[in-house]
Order: structure tokens, then sequence, then C-alpha cells
């Protein structure tokens, strides 16, 4: 049996420019209704950029809603209409300084699927050149080459906590290995 429930009502709470909250009423699967507070998101676009020695590319910066600095793969928010890979490809360069010969997509994953509709897109990228690295004028970063292994260790000792970042890493590990 396929488990759905039924949107009743959708009741606009918040538009911002990176997010809109809605607070929806549905029917559940048994007739009975409850409340949704759903926070809508356009997606973002990950890349895990890994040089011929096994190095990946990861940034450390600032992120406010934490309070802390974090380690990350190259990452940004779509913007309205954006193409996933082609806004992957905006990161890599704009936030390393890099292009890519070679892109493997490591797909899609939802990053917190209870209140969320976020969906980021992430790819490998390897056969990697340097160009011009342009930053957002708002953006503030580090960016380190990690070896592989080392990237792994972080993730399972918890020094990478962005899950976006695991994921990648760990994915990118994977297929480093076959």
């Amino acid at each position: 049996m396929e488990h759905i429930e039924k949107t009743l009502a959708v009741q606009e709470i918040f538009r911002g420019h990176v997010v809109r909250l809605t607070l929806d009423q549905v029917e559940l699967e048994n007739g009975d209704t409850a409340m949704r507070e759903i926070v809508h998101h356009r997606g973002g676009a990950c890349i895990a950029a890994l040089t011929d020695q096994e190095e990946l590319y990861l940034v450390r910066q600032y992120r406010y809603a934490l309070g802390q600095e974090l380690w990350e793969l190259p990452a940004g928010k779509l913007e309205e209409g954006e193409d996933p890979f082609e806004a992957a490809k905006r990161e890599l360069e704009e936030e390393c300084g890099l292009k890519a010969d070679h892109y493997q997509d490591l797909h899609p994953f939802y990053p917190t699927v209870g209140y969320c509709s976020e969906v980021i897109y992430t790819w490998l990228a390897r056969g990697l050149h340097p160009v011009p690295m342009h930053l957002d004028e708002d953006e503030f970063l580090d960016v380190e080459k990690i070896p592989m292994e080392k990237a792994v260790e972080m993730v399972m000792n918890g020094e990478i906590t962005d899950s976006k970042t695991q994921i990648g890493v760990l994915k990118a590990w994977y297929l480093s290995k076959k």
C-alpha cells in the first residue's frame, strides 16, 4: 500500500530570499487531518573535486546559523530555474578556482525530509585545472586540499559535520575504490 497525505489547504507564513514557510493542512490515510510546517527551498548543488593525487578540495567557512566554522565541499543554493549541474560547476569555479574535464553524478539527496523540500544535487569532478576564483561579495572562505583518506577520517571522527559534505566525501571515496 502506498502511503500518502492529501493537501487540503496551504497558508504562507513567510517568504524570504532563501526559503518560504507554509503551514499546510493535510488529510491522512485514515481520514484524519493534521498540520504540516514546510520549509520550501529551491535546492542546492555540491561538488566533490578530486585531484589525480586523491585529494579532495574542501572549504572552511563560518556558518552564522550554527555560530561556527565548518569544513564543506564547494556548494551553493540554486537560483530560480538554474540547472543543478551548471550550478555545481559554477560553485567549483567560484569557490575553488577550478574547472573539471570529467563529472560523475553522485545523485541527489534530501537533507531534512521531515519539514523541508530541499534537494541537494551532487557530482564528483576529476581532471581539474585552475581558472580564476571569484567568490560572492558576502562569501569568505579558505580552500584546502585534503587527502581522501584523511577526509574520510574527518567524517568518521566528527570533524566534518555538514551532511552534504559527509555524503559527498563518502560517495567519492567509495567510487575511488572501484
